[in-house]
C-alpha cells in the first residue's frame, strides 16, 4: 500500500514516563515543551498527533510493588493517575495516552520481536554484564569504572549472568553512521549528536533484549522463560499507539515521528537503539530526536534527601499555570541544563507578564473604552502600519526558532514585539491625540493596538493558552481562538470592527518577601528595553498641601499633560516649604502603579537626588510643556 500524502502532518512524542515515582519538574518540562509545539503546529494549520504515556514494565516496578504489598499492575494503575491528573491540570493536549501494559501495545511488541527473530536480527545466547536496576540499563567495565557505579544515576551496579535473546546491534553500526551523515539535524542539540556519533564510532555490541530473572514484562511468545527487556518494549510505544501495522492507513498517515522529545539521560536509547530497531523492521526513522538537559534547584541537584524536588502540582497552585509554563520554556535554551528558582519565576511574572504584556493589554483596552466607547474600526486608510509589519517579522522569527526547537528564543522574539507595542503607545501618545481632537489619528493608533493585541493572543496561544483565551475574550470574540490559524492573526483588518469586552488584568503582581539586597543586587545593570519601559515625564506642580498626621508627606497636584491633574504624594516636608513647590516643573515616573499613602492614592513618583541631609528635586533648565517626554 502506498503511503498517502497529507497536506500537513506532524507527529510529536514525549518519552513514556516510568511509573515508579511521582511527576516532577523534569516530566512537566518535557511534556509542556511537546504540548507547546503541538499547539503551535495546529496554529500553523498542521494535522497534529501528540503522544505521551507511561512505561510500566521492568524489574524496578516489580521490586517496588512487592515492597508496597501490591501487584505490579496495581502499582502502575495508581501511579499513572498522577501523570494523567497533572497533564489535565496543565491542559496538555495529547491526542493519545499510551500504556505499555495495554493489550494493543503488548501484541505490537511481541509481533516485532517475532519478526526480527525470524529474520535473524534477534538470536539466543548468554549475557554477562553490569546492570543498573533503577536505570534498567547494562554498562561496560569502562563505563562503570573502578567503583562499579552507574554512569547515569551513580548507584551501585550488579553483575548479571543469564540466558538472553540479543538484537544484532553491531550489524547496524555502519548504517547508523551513514544515516547520521545524511541527517545532520537528527539529534538536537548538536553537542549531544556529537556524543552519539562518538559512541557509535567506538563500536557497537549486540544488545540483550530479554530477561529471565523477573517476569513483569512482555512475554516472548515462543519462549515463556523470557520477558522482553524494557527498552525494546518501551520504544515500540511510538508505533503501537498508532496501529503498529505498516498496512494500516492510520499508521501510514502518521509515521514517521517528526519530533521525539527526551531527556539527555535516555538519548542513547532513542538515537542509537531505536533507529536500529526501526531499520531492522523496515520502518522509516524519525526526523528529529530533541534532547533537553536536567534541572537543578537554585544551583543544587534535586534530591529527596535535600527536600528540594519541585512538584509541578504545588507550583501551579501557588502561581498561574501559564506563568509556570512560560518560566520553564523562557528561562533556559531547550537542550541545556536549567536552574529553577521561585525568585526568578516571580521576577519573570512581575517584569514580563505583568509590566510588559499585562500592561500593554490593560492600558490599550482602557483607552479604547475611554476614547472610543469600546469600539475599534478599520480606518479607510492607514498612515503607519509599523505594528502590522513588525508582527509579520516577529512571526517569521518565531517560526525559525521553533523549527529548531528554541522555545526560549521564540518567546524572546514575542516579548520584543510586546515592548515594541508599548513603545508605540509612548511615541504616539493617544491621550494627546484625544486632547487635541485628532480623531482620525487616534482611531488609527487604537486600531493598530487592537491588531497588535489580537496578533499576540494568537502567537502566545501555544505557550500560554489560558492567557491567550483571556486576551481573546477581552477583544470581544465569542467563539474559540482555536478556530483560527496564523493568517487571521497576522491580518490586522481581518475583523473590521471589534467591541471590546475589558475585564480584569491578565496577570497580577506577586509581592515578594522583602530581603536585604546585596550591593551587587542593588547595582545590577538594566538593558535599554527595561529603561524605555519607564515613562519619565515633565510635570508642573499646580498645588501643594500638607498631609495631616504625617511629618514627611506632601500632597501635590501636578499637570502631566492629561485631561485632568494627577495627585502625587511625596516625602518632601523636611526639605521644601509648600509655596516653594508650586510652579516648579519636576520630573516624574508616569507609568508607576498607583499606591496609597496615608489613605491618599498617589499616581506616580517624582525624582530627586539625596546627599546626606540634602535633597534636590530633578527639574528642567528650559521651559517645557507639562507631559513632555524625558529621554
Amino acid at each position: 500500500m502506498e503511503k498517502k500524502n497529507l497536506k500537513s502532518k506532524y507527529y510529536i512524542t514525549t518519552p513514556i514516563y516510568y511509573v515508579n515515582d511521582v511527576p516532577h519538574i523534569g516530566h512537566s518540562y518535557t511534556t509542556i515543551a511537546a504540548d507547546t509545539l503541538a499547539r503551535y503546529r495546529r496554529f500553523l494549520g498542521d494535522e497534529v498527533f501528540f503522544l505521551t504515556g507511561t512505561d510500566e514494565h521492568g524489574q524496578k516496578i516489580q521490586k517496588t510493588s512487592k515492597e508496597k504489598g501490591l501487584k505490579p499492575k496495581q502499582l502502575a494503575d495508581r501511579v499513572v493517575k498522577n501523570f494523567q491528573n497533572l497533564w489535565k491540570k496543565l491542559d496538555i493536549t495529547n491526542d493519545f495516552f499510551v500504556r505499555t501494559t495495554d493489550d494493543y501495545h503488548i501484541k505490537c511488541v511481541q509481533k516485532a520481536f517475532e519478526e526480527l527473530f525470524n529474520k535473524g536480527d534477534i538470536y539466543k545466547g548468554e549475557y554477562e554484564g553490569w546492570y543498573c536496576i533503577p536505570c534498567e540499563s547494562y554498562y561496560s567495565e569502562i563505563e562503570i569504572g573502578k567503583d562499579r557505579l552507574c554512569p547515569a544515576c551513580g548507584r551501585k551496579v550488579d553483575k548479571v549472568k543469564e540466558e538472553s535473546y540479543f538484537f544484532k546491534l553491531s550489524a547496524y553500526q555502519d548504517r547508523l553512521l551513514e544515516f547520521y551523515e545524511k541527517n545532520p539535524n537528527f539529534v538536537i542539540p548538536n553537542t549531544r549528536f556529537n556524543e552519539i556519533k562518538s559512541f557509535v564510532k567506538s563500536g557497537l555490541k549486540d544488545l540483550s533484549v530479554t530477561r529471565t530473572s523477573f517476569d513483569w514484562g512482555v512475554p516472548v511468545t515462543f519462549d515463556d522463560k523470557h520477558v522482553i527487556y524494557v527498552w525494546f518494549d518501551a520504544l515500540l510505544n511510538y508505533v503501537s499507539a498508532i496501529g503498529c501495522n505498516k498496512d494500516n492507513d492510520k499508521f501510514l498517515n502518521i509515521w514517521p515521528a517528526d519530533a521525539h522529545f527526551v531527556g539527555k539521560d535516555i538519548l542513547r536509547f532513542h538515537a542509537v537503539y531505536w533507529p536500529a530497531f526501526l531499520m531492522a523492521l523496515g520502518l522509516e526513522l524519525p526526523k528529529h530526536v530533541v534532547a533537553h538537559g536536567w534541572w537543578t534547584v537554585e544551583g543544587k541537584k534535586m534530591s529527596k534527601s535535600l527536600g528540594n524536588v519541585v512538584d509541578p502540582n504545588e507550583m501551579i497552585e501557588k502561581y498561574p499555570k501559564d506563568a509556570y509554563r512560560y518560566f520553564l520554556l523562557r528561562n533556559v535554551p531547550f537542550g541545556l541544563d536549567g536552574d529553577f528558582s521561585e525568585k526568578e519565576l516571580i521576577e519573570r511574572i512581575n517584569s514580563e507578564l505583568v509590566n510588559d504584556l499585562g500592561n500593554l493589554v490593560n492600558r490599550s483596552l482602557t483607552m479604547i473604552e475611554k476614547y472610543l466607547n469600546g469600539v475599534t474600526e478599520k480606518p479607510k486608510s492607514i498612515v503607519d502600519n509599523s505594528l502590522e509589519e513588525k508582527a509579520f517579522e516577529t512571526f517569521e522569527k518565531v517560526k525559525k526558532s521553533l523549527d529548531i526547537f528554541r522555545f526560549d528564543e521564540a518567546l524572546s522574539h514575542i516579548f520584543e514585539y510586546v515592548r515594541y507595542a508599548n513603545k508605540y503607545i509612548t511615541q504616539k501618545e493617544p491621550w494627546s491625540l484625544k486632547k487635541q481632537n485628532k480623531t482620525p489619528q487616534l482611531n488609527e493608533v487604537l486600531f493598530n493596538l487592537t491588531g497588535a493585541i489580537k496578533f499576540l493572543s494568537g502567537i502566545i496561544s501555544a505557550f500560554m493558552p489560558d492567557t491567550a483565551d483571556k486576551i481573546w475574550s477581552q477583544l470581544g470574540f465569542e467563539d474559540s481562538i482555536k478556530n483560527y490559524d496564523y493568517r487571521f492573526f497576522l491580518d490586522f483588518g481581518s475583523k473590521e470592527k471589534l467591541k471590546i469586552n475589558k475585564q480584569d488584568v491578565i496577570f497580577n503582581r506577586i509581592e515578594e518577601k522583602e530581603e536585604e539586597d546585596s550591593k551587587e543586587e542593588k547595582a545590577k545593570k538594566i538593558n535599554i528595553d527595561e529603561f524605555f519601559n519607564v515613562d519619565l515625564r515633565a510635570a508642573k506642580v499646580l498645588d501643594a498641601q500638607s498631609v495631616e498626621k504625617s511629618k514627611k508627606l506632601i500632597k501635590l497636584s501636578i499637570d502631566i499633560g492629561e485631561n485632568k491633574p494627577r495627585t502625587l504624594v511625596a516625602g518632601l516636608k523636611e526639605y521644601y516649604k509648600l509655596e516653594e513647590l508650586v510652579g516648579k516643573t519636576i520630573i516624574v515616573v508616569a507609568n508607576l502603579k498607583p499606591a496609597k499613602l496615608m489613605g491618599i492614592e498617589s499616581n506616580g513618583m517624582l525624582l530627586a537626588a539625596k546627599d546626606g541631609k540634602s535633597l534636590g528635586l530633578l527639574t528642567v533648565m528650559e521651559d517645557v510643556k507639562p507631559g513632555a517626554k524625558v529621554g
